[in-house]
């Protein structure tokens, strides 16, 4: 039986028992932000109800992208044959859909795969960690979320060198490398880029209030 021809570039890449996506794009965009919309609803009514709305706003950040991080990417860790699979598993669906932005997914790039594994595994849990944190206002919660952020923003680094190392040459169209690899991954540069300065701020303001304390009860 003649294997399907695959979308992605370059068009030599070696993808035996390629299944094609079965799935709309509008289908697979529309179940990811209805189940992030949830998952953002029920920590911001929950899980926040005395907090402050920015607390409540990272909250739901942390909650939506370690969900991400653990489920999504953590699929795509370990399915390493997503492309052939024939069952219309939705995660399998979302891994096709987005190989359209970069191929490196599809083929397996070695340095794709260790970014996202360390990012299933580590950043994942760490992320719901920090709705916890933040929820019963531990002491380690700005270090936790600047440690995350620092992170995140390191794998994009990453993501993005590698890619550039590599020719730059892995969306099937403009459209899918702006939309998909630009678009998509630009949330967690700015997002992270943000909580990062936040976190460093109240850490120093933390310390500075904790020696300003110190030299008070010397002078006493």
């Amino acid at each position: 039986m003649e294997e399907a021809a695959h979308p992605y570039v370059p068009k030599d890449l070696k993808l035996p028992g390629y299944v094609p996506i079965s799935m709309s794009m509008s289908s697979i965009l529309s179940v990811y932000l209805a189940s992030s919309l949830f998952v953002a609803s029920l920590v911001w009514f929950l899980f926040g109800r005395k907090k402050l709305k920015l607390d409540k706003l990272l909250m739901c950040w942390w909650a939506f992208t370690g969900l991400t991080h653990l489920v999504l990417e953590g699929y795509f860790v370990f399915s390493p044959e997503f492309f052939n699979d024939n069952t219309s598993c939705y995660l399998a669906e979302v891994w096709k859909e987005y190989s359209k932005g970069d191929s490196r997914y599809a083929g397996r790039d070695s340095a794709v795969i260790a970014v996202e594994g360390i990012t299933a595994v580590i950043e994942g849990p760490a992320s719901l960690l920090s709705v916890y944190a933040i929820a019963k206002g531990k002491s380690y919660s700005y270090v936790l979320q600047l440690a995350i952020s620092l992170g995140q923003l390191y794998g994009c680094l990453v993501y993005f060198i590698t890619a550039f190392l590599e020719g730059d040459n892995f969306a099937t169209s403009s459209f899918y490398y702006y939309s998909y690899y630009i678009g998509a991954n630009g949330w967690w540069v700015l997002i992270p880029l943000l909580i990062s300065y936040r976190s460093w701020n109240k850490i120093c303001e933390a310390a500075a209030n904790g020696v300003e304390t110190k030299m008070k009860k010397k002078i006493r």
